[in-house]
């Protein structure tokens, strides 16, 4: 069974948290949500969510993937969480899965982990991520690296980050049943 780790800070976008958890969680994933403090996260727009997990609770080596929502504030304290850019920076090293939506490709530039790579993000922040290649695709795979541009493009993240691990059919049953259309 594929593992995830979703970080959630305070001004995470709760759509892309929310569609991200519950999609992996419908292809019978072990998914775990980590607040960075204790007690609920207060998301952009302000809808409170419930945490799984403090980070400090949790091993992230433990995981076959670390997934990170955006929102821009949400991402900010991603940046400034010296727990979390290390979490990534040996997840990169090890030669495991990431994914990230919207701003969060922004944590992925503070880490070092975008230099040379294509990706994508949302478009209000292209000019945060250094010499990465960004496109304006909904979904872009570079290798081990999965990125995506906003809400909007969350399921596509999660079904392609299913893909990337269980093949096209699984995804497609999800999409289905989900009642989305698939695009590959």
């Amino acid at each position: 069974m594929p593992s995830a780790l979703i970080p959630l800070a305070d001004g995470v976008e709760e759509m892309e948290a929310v569609i991200l958890i519950d999609v992996l969680r419908r292809a019978e994933w072990k998914v775990v949500s980590a607040g960075l403090r204790e007690g609920a996260v207060t998301a952009s727009r302000e809808v409170r969510l419930l945490p799984d997990a403090r980070w400090n609770e949790v091993n992230p080596e433990e995981f076959d993937w670390l997934i990170l929502p955006g929102g821009l504030k949400g991402a900010q304290k991603l940046i400034a969480d010296d727990r979390v850019i290390q979490a990534l920076q040996r997840h990169a090293r090890a030669g495991k899965k990431i994914g990230a939506v919207c701003a969060a490709p922004t944590v992925l530039h503070a880490a070092g982990l975008v230099e040379g790579r294509t990706i994508t993000s949302h478009p209000s922040v292209k000019e945060r991520l250094g010499s990465a290649k960004r496109l304006d695709d909904r979904v872009v795979i570079d290798d081990n690296l999965i990125t995506s541009q906003g809400p909007g493009t969350t399921f596509d993240l999660a079904l392609a980050i299913v893909v990337s691990e269980e093949g096209e059919e699984k995804a497609r049953r999800l999409a289905e049943a989900m009642i989305w259309t698939f695009r590959r």
